[in-house]
């Protein structure tokens, strides 16, 4: 086996690992959604309160709306494949969106096409698209390459320490590119029936899923070269067969796009708009403004977005992480989130936790130089590799540095015992399905026609809360 066949094994097993590692991670993060029933910016208010929620909140929506439109791009282009092999015409279509940019102006017109799909979506079908549209590219590219076992067997052309150092960056890279998923996971989680239900689709399915389509991703690359550069919609290639496979092929990755788009991004950003701005933001006319066709003029462009942002995201989901497992031990009074009340345990100072603002910086601030070189700024080589490593470095220190201030400045509602807190079912005080059992604002089960006891209970755990400053 040779050093290609070694590097790429290695490559897909660490990334494998990594893909692991961040199911475990949207999982954990999804656990308080998946319960209680909230979505990503009500979580936030646990730890950063209800003014300071909206800072996390920003940055993810930021994020969503990035990918909203990168995606409508490689939409646009897809459907641009669609169009051409049905009539060659979209190709003399006159270019006048320079080169800087990833889409032509048949891209463009594409592009507004793709802008008001809205299909009616079921998983199957997404499933069914996606993978039969990879599988029929797959094999579309090894038999026009011509020399597949050559081309598989090619040699590498990176050694030694620039090996190891690109195993590690593309293992970490893979973990921060599901950044946005791990920091908001709470969105979508809780619309599961049961809180347990997430566990075995991030856990296995996530990875394997992921897995298989970068198998088949790098050997359609690998067999790529030998037709790289050709226009396959030309002359000779311009056959009934390339025509027919363009069109179906193109046709599966339109519609799992769309289907990307919506569960991806517009669910995840829908609610975090509705916690900022709802009445003047809108996604799909943010997405536009970025230009996002620009900035998927080049790979290089796009991955370094990706992974200079992966810093900020990494900070939010340490502290989520350890206010919910940590700090409140699963344990959140979900009425008190959805209020301004200075007396609330989540008001805080003003509606701000600072400590959780003081914690993120902290976070940030090893990683921040990295930020910098990855825009321009020139640094050391040392500085770019720790880069490498930057989201699971800022997640731990945000982890460990929220449970220690914490424990230095206590904050309302902590819980101090050692025992796990989270009810074993959550059932809102308003929801009608309430029987003559029910849960006090903290989950604890007591009676309807108890009401004495109830109310002891109640004044039972607000006494053990500690002091805010």
């Amino acid at each position: 086996m040779d050093s290609y066949h070694l590097l790429s094994l290695l490559v897909l097993g660490i990334g494998k690992w990594g893909q692991i590692l961040a199911g475990i991670l949207m999982a954990l993060n999804g656990r308080a959604g998946a319960l209680y029933r909230i979505p990503f910016p009500v979580l936030c208010r646990s730890s950063w309160g209800p003014l300071g929620a909206l800072w996390p909140t920003f940055n993810r929506a930021v994020m969503a709306i990035v990918w909203n439109g990168v995606n409508a791009v490689q939409g646009a282009q897809c459907l641009n494949v669609l169009l051409h092999s049905i009539s060659p015409s979209m190709a003399r279509i006159p270019n006048t969106m320079g080169s800087k940019s990833a889409l032509t102006s048949a891209g463009m017109i594409c592009f507004s096409v793709f802008w008001y799909l809205h299909p009616s979506m079921v998983d199957i079908f997404y499933f069914a698209a996606y993978y039969s549209a990879t599988v029929a590219m797959l094999a579309w590219t090894l038999s026009l390459s011509g020399s597949s076992k050559q081309t598989l067997r090619s040699h590498s052309t990176i050694h030694g320490t620039e090996k190891s150092w690109m195993v590690a960056k593309f293992f970490w890279l893979g973990l921060a590119s599901v950044a946005t998923f791990v920091s908001n996971a709470a969105d979508l989680q809780r619309y599961a029936r049961r809180p347990n239900d997430v566990i075995l689709g991030q856990v296995f399915s996530f990875p394997v899923a992921n897995f298989i389509i970068a198998i088949m991703g790098c050997v359609i690359a690998a067999t790529s070269e030998p037709i790289f550069g050709e226009r396959l919609m030309e002359g000779d290639r311009y056959t009934a067969g390339n025509r027919a496979g363009c069109f179906f092929i193109s046709l599966g990755f339109v519609y799992s796009t769309i289907f990307t788009n919506i569960f991806e991004n517009s669910i995840p950003v829908g609610n975090d708009i509705a916690a900022l701005l709802p009445k003047y933001l809108n996604v799909k006319l943010l997405s536009y403004a970025i230009c996002p066709w620009y900035l998927l003029s080049s790979a290089a462009v796009f991955i370094k977005f990706l992974s200079s942002y992966q810093i900020f995201l990494s900070a939010i989901a340490g502290i989520l992480l350890c206010d919910y497992y940590l700090i409140r031990r699963g344990r959140l009074c979900i009425p008190e989130m959805y209020t301004m009340n200075p007396e609330g345990r989540y008001h805080y100072l003003r509606g701000i936790n600072f400590r959780a603002f003081a914690v993120y910086l902290f976070s940030i601030a090893p990683s921040f130089y990295g930020f910098l070189n990855q825009l321009g700024v020139k640094g050391p080589l040392s500085i770019q590799r720790f880069y490498y490593v930057s989201y699971p470095t800022g997640l731990l220190i945000a982890f460990i540095g929220y449970y220690l201030t914490c424990l230095c400045f206590p904050i309302v509602g902590m819980v101090r015992t050692r025992g796990w807190c989270e009810p074993r079912e959550y059932i809102d005080v308003h929801d009608s399905a309430r029987d003559d059992t029910t849960m006090d604002f903290d989950g604890v089960d007591v009676s309807r026609r108890e009401s004495d006891a109830f109310d002891s209970v109640v004044a039972e755990v607000r006494g053990t809360l500690s002091v805010d400053f």
